[in-house]
């Protein structure tokens, strides 16, 4: 019983490490400079705003 019960539990946790997507990027613009770059986070800064996505690709050219 006990067995099944470690089987199930590894089941699990490889079937919800396969579902699992990277982030998605965004387009931000500074409001500073206007200058507009593609990453996934703006940490820390209040001087970014989002203005466009997500995207699947680091160059933020596809859709996601």
């Amino acid at each position: 019983m006990k067995r099944i019960g470690v089987m199930l539990v590894l089941l699990l946790a490889v079937g919800s490490a396969a579902s699992a997507a990277p982030a998605p990027w965004y387009k931000w613009r500074s409001k500073l400079s206007g200058a507009v770059v593609c990453e996934q986070v703006m940490n820390g800064d209040d001087g970014w705003v989002k203005i466009d996505g997500p995207f699947k690709d680091a160059h933020c050219t596809k859709r996601a």
